[in-house]
């Protein structure tokens, strides 16, 4: 049954508002990727002072056959920070991520513990078998990112205090040029020797080499947790920036289909409108040509 005049006017009225909500949220998501974007650019300089601060205390010593990298135990345990959404419309985003950290940990030996940053991309592993020891909210402003790193951080700390952690990665998406963004995977700890001795092959900026001053351990252990921050920070705006991105992406895409949706409408309610009013000319041509021989016409 085709549509009537009436039922095409209630739908032509309906995509316009769910139109307007489309472009609000394409707006919304442009400017958020902005905000996250430059947390992201403003992390540079700072994590680069961070690095040659732990270079400054590590100095320069470490020999390539100093390096040694640590079996891997078959019953150790890995640690798995996981940034996802809380909310749809971002596309194949949690999926993509889930399937990534999936394909990740099962080529890892030993028992795995997962804190998830999400509620979509928490149900994403739970379906990959992969349920999540832990829970947190996407922070939703560039402010609400720092008391998330903190918990975060205390998760981890708190079962390494305890002995049941060997290692820690960090999965997250991070914005591409070409793709929009892409998963990434980031080992946060053990600090070993591989870690010390990729630091300290960077070079120092100056020819002036530093020295360490006074509490040399206290001075180290700043840095490490200014590095631990400043890692968990990066990887949590680039996540945000990564998923306003595929909501931009998603929030276009849906624009172009309803501007496609409304311009088939208004043919279909326009070529109902002029049939309606050609038959109405038609009745009324009719009308007059049967009343023309009764007044003499």
């Amino acid at each position: 049954m085709s549509d009537t005049p009436a039922s095409l006017r209630h739908k032509i009225a309906s995509a316009g508002e769910l139109e307007s909500v489309v472009r609000t949220m394409k707006a919304m998501a442009a400017s958020c990727i902005g905000q996250y974007e430059n947390a992201v650019r403003s992390l540079d300089d700072y994590d680069r002072t961070v690095q040659l601060g732990l270079v400054a205390c590590f100095g320069h010593h470490v020999a390539p056959g100093d390096v040694r990298r640590d079996v891997r135990r078959g019953d150790a345990v890995t640690g798995a920070v996981v940034f996802g959404s809380d909310q749809g419309l971002v596309g194949a985003f949690n999926d993509a991520m889930a399937a990534f950290v999936a394909d990740a940990l099962r080529a890892l030996p030993g028992r795995k513990v997962v804190w998830a940053v999400g509620e979509r991309v928490r149900s994403r592993l739970d379906d990959a078998g992969f349920t999540p020891d832990a829970v947190f909210g996407v922070p939703h402003s560039i402010n609400a990112v720092t008391p998330l790193v903190g918990r975060i951080l205390e998760e981890v700390e708190t079962l390494r205090e305890r002995g049941g952690l060997d290692e820690v990665y960090l999965f997250h998406h991070r914005p591409d040029g070409a793709s929009g963004h892409a998963p990434m995977r980031q080992r946060l700890l053990p600090l070993d020797a591989q870690w010390r001795h990729d630091l300290t092959v960077r070079r120092w900026p100056t020819q002036a080499l530093p020295q360490v001053l006074n509490a040399r351990p206290g001075t180290l252990r700043a840095f490490v947790r200014e590095y631990l921050f400043v890692s968990l920070f990066r990887a949590c705006a680039e996540s945000l920036a990564s998923e306003n991105a595929s909501r931009l992406s998603a929030m276009q895409r849906a624009e172009r289909n309803i501007g496609e949706l409304l311009d088939e409408l208004g043919q279909v309610f326009h070529r109902q409108r002029q049939r309606g009013i050609d038959e109405e000319l038609f009745d009324v041509v009719s009308g007059f040509e049967a009343l023309s021989p009764a007044f003499g016409g």
